[in-house]
């Protein structure tokens, strides 16, 4: 079994307009989000092998605050530049290339792209608003198979909820 997590940042600042896209940070709401959403997957035992994030500031920082709240090492953390500004076919493309000792896989980055995949995967998932965590279990041994076969399982989360 291998379980995806897809995380989209939490909430951004545009008070900036001067800062490249890149380097905006999260706003107030976003840092309260995303420690919260951390501390939901942290009481459901969610204990990843691997955290990868977009290079992106709000999404770095996203991770690094579920991160703290899950016990994941911050400078474990993999960056990769795949993760921004990409298409679903580039993240799927990122999945099926991890390697197959990691069963329980975060990652976090950017919509569109991260609800068209996560729709891709399951028709169950129609949006993923900001810090919205959607799940994936697939009774799969290698990471190869994501997006062959569909989910045996699927939750979203997000603040609101």
């Amino acid at each position: 079994m291998k379980t995806l997590y897809l995380v989209r940042h939490a909430k951004s600042s545009r008070d900036d307009p001067s800062l490249p896209d890149r380097e905006r940070p999260l706003n107030d709401r976003g840092r309260q989000d995303a420690p919260a959403m951390g501390k939901r997957l942290s009481k459901r035992g969610v204990k990843p092998d691997l955290l990868v994030s977009s290079p992106a500031l709000r999404a770095l920082t996203t991770a690094q605050l579920i991160a703290n709240e899950i016990g994941y090492q911050r400078k474990d953390i993999i960056v990769d530049e795949r993760l921004y500004a990409s298409s679903p076919d580039d993240l799927l493309t990122v999945i099926c290339a991890i390697g197959d000792q990691a069963v329980r896989v975060v990652l976090f980055g950017h919509n569109p792209e991260f609800t068209d995949l996560a729709h891709r995967l399951s028709s169950e998932v129609i949006d993923m608003p900001t810090c919205a965590v959607a799940e994936f279990l697939f009774d799969a041994k290698v990471w190869a198979d994501v997006g062959k076969v569909g989910p045996a399982k699927v939750k979203l989360d997000a603040p609101k909820k």
